[in-house]
C-alpha cells in the first residue's frame, strides 16, 4: 500500500511540475471507468499523447496509468455548427494497472493491456478548455489474456 501511495505522489508531483513547463499542455480530471487526472499534450494540429493517473473502480478496483497517441479528425462533424472545434479522435496506447484483489491468492497483481481510444472532443473557441468522451476497448495481456472495456468523461484546461 506504500508503493502505491508513493508511485501517486511521484506521478502527481511530475503531472504538475510538466505542466508549468509545457506550454499548451491540457491538465485536468477524467471521470468514469477510470477516474482520476488526465494530461494531453498537442504535438501539431491532428495528433496528441494523452494519459492519466487514475482509480479504476470496475471488477478488480486498483490505480491505473495509460498513454495514448490519438489522431483527430475535425471534418467528421460539420465545424460550422459550433463556434469551437469538434473533432473525433481514436488512437492506441498502453495501461498499466496495479490492481488490489483481497479475495485472491495472491493480494495483488500487475495488468498491462493495450488500449484502443475512440471518443470525440469539444475544444472551446474562446476559453482554453476542452471536455472529452471516450470509450476505449482494453486487451490485457498480463497476468492473463483478457478484454476489458473503459468509458469516461473529462475536462481539461490548456497552459498557453
Amino acid at each position: 500500500m506504500k508503493s502505491r501511495i508513493a508511485v501517486i505522489a511521484i506521478v502527481l508531483a511530475t503531472a504538475s511540475a510538466t505542466a508549468h513547463a509545457m506550454d499548451g499542455l491540457g491538465v485536468g480530471v477524467i471521470v468514469g471507468e477510470p477516474t482520476g487526472l488526465s494530461l494531453k499534450y498537442w504535438l501539431d494540429d491532428e495528433h496528441a499523447i494523452d494519459g492519466a493517473a487514475a482509480w479504476s473502480f470496475w471488477d478488480h478496483d486498483g490505480f491505473q496509468l495509460h498513454a495514448d497517441y490519438l489522431w483527430h479528425n475535425f471534418d467528421l462533424i460539420d465545424p460550422d455548427s459550433f463556434s469551437g472545434k469538434l473533432p473525433v479522435y481514436y488512437g492506441v496506447g498502453g495501461r498499466l494497472k496495479l490492481e488490489d484483489d483481497e479475495g485472491r491468492r495472491h493480494d495483488d497483481h500487475t495488468v498491462f493491456g493495450i488500449r484502443v481510444p475512440l471518443g470525440i472532443s469539444y475544444l472551446f473557441a474562446d476559453a482554453p478548455f476542452d471536455l472529452f468522451a471516450e470509450v476505449v476497448p482494453v486487451l490485457d495481456l498480463t497476468p492473463d489474456v483478457d478484454l476489458d472495456i473503459n468509458v469516461a468523461i473529462g475536462l481539461r484546461f490548456y497552459f498557453r
